[in-house]
Order: structure tokens, then sequence, then C-alpha cells
């Protein structure tokens, strides 16, 4: 070809594609956050009716989970911001009645130290700035200093799992999520409660992670927390090691803390440079088509895969639902460009079955891990890049994924998880993210601005606002 005929291909192909964009029909916001809102009452009730008290729905057997051996109220903590952001005012009322009389943190039972607190405290600290009830703040209080123990390890690094009444510890091998994914509660715990400690040994938990990272620049994803040496070398923005990342940009935005802006500067170059992966599909899928519609494409997308922290060497080409947090992350930090590539590759991932796999390859396009937890990253992430372009690409983006999301996962009294994208079966799951997290984005995607003042607040890792200043 020559190339003025590869230009006036290109020109046509632009033209065609900035016609279809124009032609594309207007998404109802208010209709689509009407939708979301009446799918959260449809999930609450089936949650109230078969396992009010006890921490999630067992949407298919129409039962109840408990993570310990005694409920910690899970999904009403969780859900109760999104209640009130949803103007559901009766019913955040009554439940945050249920919670001040019910929840205790005084319990015989050994928890897990980051679910706890992302969930619990974040919770209860974000409806408590929605509400001024301090007895929210009095319970996270509670649940602090009963975590607190966690951080008297050699290197300051947190054991996994305390003991809520006792105080025992164990776990000492936890990796960078657990360890630097607490430093926005604690933090605001601290602000609030005016107790130091709080504050300072969470964020020691952060930078011990930091100093340890390779000299390249990146952190693995095991680390004995009484040694500070890794047990695992894999380096990648996936489970176990994304949200470190995401505490070190929102330290800094939400504390003014220039310690967390120099170590996510440091991070996100080495990121950058031995994570992110411009890939071409393999030569035998170009122009096949996928089953949620369209053709792989020709041009090289972006992807973050698995490398080795210490020689940068590719370990895996995998991405997945949890690594599609990072185009969120991307455009808080300023880096539109690579947050809109990315998102459209993780949206290439959800319309291969209408729906996101846990796990695929991106070279061969093969699903690796099939589940699909009713996670809500990519919906994160087309929430944040609406509200930097304005572009309604986001807003379909997100109408597409509603529809799929209610199509494949909701039942007669709930929502639950799949097993497979490729089969559709269910499973029987319901876990209270659905109700802090992904119902949430959802409807703040398609709800008006004033429904939450992006610019005035932080969202925590489970999705629960703390405000800014």
């Amino acid at each position: 070809m020559t190339a003025r005929t590869i230009l006036l291909a290109l020109v046509v192909v632009f033209i065609f594609s900035t016609s279809t964009a124009n032609a594309q029909p207007q998404v109802n916001k208010p209709q689509l956050a009407g939708q979301v809102r009446a799918e959260f009452l449809h999930a609450w009730t089936g949650y109230k009716k078969y396992a009010w008290g006890h921490d999630d729905l067992k949407p298919l057997s129409k039962t109840y989970h408990d993570w310990y051996a005694q409920s910690l109220l899970m999904t009403p903590v969780d859900a109760l911001d999104t209640m009130i952001l949803m103007g559901l005012k009766e019913e955040a009322k009554t439940t945050r009645e249920y919670i001040d009389k019910n929840l205790s943190f005084d319990k015989d039972i050994e928890v897990q130290n980051f679910e706890i607190t992302i969930r619990l405290i974040g919770g209860l600290l974000s409806s408590y700035e929605l509400t001024g009830d301090k007895r929210l703040l009095n319970l996270a209080e509670d649940l602090g200093n009963r975590l607190l123990p966690v951080f008297e390890s050699p290197t300051g690094l947190p054991y996994r799992y305390v003991n809520l009444k006792t105080g025992k510890v164990r776990g000492n091998v936890t990796n960078p999520a657990e360890a630097g994914t607490l430093l926005i509660e604690f933090g605001t715990l601290s602000k609030l409660v005016r107790k130091p400690v709080f504050y300072d040994k969470a964020k020691r938990a952060l930078v011990e992670i930091y100093k340890r990272r390779s000299p390249i620049g990146l952190v693995g994803t095991w680390i004995n927390v009484e040694t500070g040496e890794w047990t695992d070398t894999d380096s990648h923005i996936s489970g176990a090691i994304d949200s470190y990342y995401e505490y070190l940009l929102k330290c800094w935005l939400l504390f003014d803390d220039e310690d967390c802006h120099r170590m996510w500067r440091d991070s996100i170059v080495a990121v950058n440079k031995y994570l992110a992966d411009a890939a071409l599909a393999e030569k035998n899928l170009v122009g096949k088509k996928f089953p949620g519609g369209g053709l792989w494409g020709i041009y090289p997308e972006l992807w973050y895969g698995h490398a080795d922290m210490n020689s940068a060497k590719r370990t895996a080409t995998t991405y997945g639902a949890l690594d599609a947090f990072f185009p969120a992350v991307l455009a808080l930090a300023g880096d539109l460009d690579r947050a809109r590539r990315l998102q459209d590759s993780s949206f290439k991932m959800w319309s291969m079955y209408g729906i996101e796999p846990e796990e695929l390859n991106y070279k061969s396009m093969q699903v690796v891990s099939p589940g699909y937890p009713l996670r809500p990253e990519i919906v994160e992430s087309a929430y944040y890049l609406y509200h930097y372009t304005r572009n309604p690409k986001y807003l379909r983006m997100g109408q597409t994924m509603f529809a799929d999301f209610v199509k494949y996962c909701r039942t007669d009294e709930g929502y639950a998880a799949l097993k497979s994208v490729v089969t559709k079966e269910k499973a029987d799951s319901m876990p209270s993210f659905l109700f802090a997290e992904t119902l949430k984005y959802f409807y703040l995607l398609f709800a008006p601005p004033q429904t939450l003042q992006f610019e005035s607040v932080i969202f925590n890792t489970e999705a629960h606002p703390i405000r800014r200043k």
C-alpha cells in the first residue's frame, strides 16, 4: 500500500468513527440512576429477608454467611453510606439504629486486619461524616484500638490476623495490599479522635513496604513481617499489591502527605516502565469475532502484566477484574492517556463474554480464571473517567455493563456471583461490597453530580467516601 492510500484509509476510518460516535443515542442518566437504586433495594430486601443480623446473604440457598463465629454486620455497615447517597433516608436511619444497638467488637474472634479495616472502619467513618452520628465514630475508635496489636512486629509491618478480645496476632507473611491499605482509615480515625498513634502506625507500615522495593523500584507479592524479607518476588498491579499503589496516591491527596507523594511518584515510574505492556493479540486472533461482539484489533493495546521485581523479566501476561481499578488511579493522578487506553482494554475483557472474568491472558485472550464475584473495579474506572473527561462513551460503557450485570447476576432475592462467565453458572455468594462498591459506583456514574462532590472526597478501596480537608 502507498502512503497516500494508507492516509486516505485512516481519514475514512476517522470520519466514520466520528460520525458513528455522534450518532450514538444519548444515555438517560436519571432513568439509569433510578434503575440502579431499585436494584440496590432488590438486593437489600433479599438480605433483610434471609440474612438480617448476619454478614452476607447466600442468594441461591436463601440463607446467610458469617465471616467468623459471630457476625460483624458486614453488609449493614458496608451498605449504609450507599443508602445515604441514594437518598434512602428511612432505610438508612433504621440500619444506623440497628448497627448502634447490635454491633459490638468485644468478641473472642480472630479477624483479618485488612478486610475489617477497609469495610468496617472505612464504612463507619464514612457514615459518621455523612450523618454526624458519633455512635458510629465511637465504634470505629473501639475497633481501631482492638486492631492496633497487628503493628507490633519487629519491622512495623502488620500481622494479618488479630483476636479482637485478646489482641493475640498471627500471620507473619503478608502482602503490600494488606500492609499498605490502612492509612486512609487509620489516618482519618486519627484526625477525628485526635490520637496520632493510628496515623503513625499505619503510615509506618506503608513506608516499610516502600523501603523494601527492589533496586528497579518494584515490590513483590508476599513479605515476612518479622524479617522484612520477600517470600514471593512476583510484581504486578493485581490482588495482593493493587491497593498499595492506590493508597500511596490517595493518602497524599487526602492528608497532603509529601512522603506519600514522593513514594507514589517513584513507584508509578517503575510500574509504567516494567509492568505496562502494549501488547498485540496473537496473529491468529486479528480480525476474529469474539463472543461479546466486535473484532480483535491490529493495534497495540495497553495492559499491565507481571514481572519479577528484581530482574523485570516478564513472568505472566495476565490481567483481570481486580487490575481494572488502575484506570481510575491513573485518571486521579492526571494520566488520562494511559487511563483511557487501559479502560478500553478492561472493557474489551468484559465484552468477550458479556461480563468480565477474574483473570485472562491478554496475549492469547484465553480466560485463566473464569469466575466473577460481582467486582466493582471496572465500573469505578468508568466513573472516574467520565468525571474527568465528560465523554459519554463512559456512560454508554456503564449502561452496557449494568445491563449485563442485571442479566447474568440477578436472582429472585438478590445478586449472585458467577462461577464462570463462560457458562454463566451462578455461585451462592453475595459479598457486602456489592452494596459498598459495585452498586454505588454504578449509581454515582449516572446520578447528578451534586449527589456527591467528587473533588471533596477520597474513596477508600471499599468505595467509602472520606472527606478531604
